[in-house]
């Protein structure tokens, strides 16, 4: 059973920074691409940044050169780091993967973004 389970969430000031984690419970390169996704109260949830198997990588206009999406195939993991946060990043943040066939969702974290 496929388990992705996110870490590194919290509160933060404006400006600061973060890393999240979401560790799979198997191999990573059996998904065909991993992405974030945040959620805030009363709006939907939306994708945020996205890898694919070979690397490739793309970000919500709103996090561009803010946010970094990366992974470690050793560790089975896709982190997404944080910079400069503003208090519209609050939100819950899901892990999601997807493979040929199903798609997969971390419980969420919280990262709330104020002073």
């Amino acid at each position: 059973q496929v388990q992705l389970v996110e870490s590194g969430g919290g509160l933060v000031h404006p400006g600061g920074s973060l890393r999240l984690s979401c560790a799979a419970s198997v191999n990573i390169d059996d998904f065909n691409g991993m992405a974030w996704y945040r959620q805030s109260p009363g709006k939907q949830r939306v994708e945020v940044a996205f890898i694919t198997l070979a690397g490739s990588t793309r970000y919500a206009d709103s996090v561009k050169d803010r946010f970094t999406i990366s992974k470690d195939n050793a560790k089975n993991t896709v982190y997404l780091q944080m910079h400069s946060l503003k208090s519209e990043d609050t939100a819950v943040y899901y892990c999601h993967a997807i493979d040929r066939v199903y798609t997969y969702w971390g419980q969420g974290i919280q990262v709330t973004v104020s002073s």
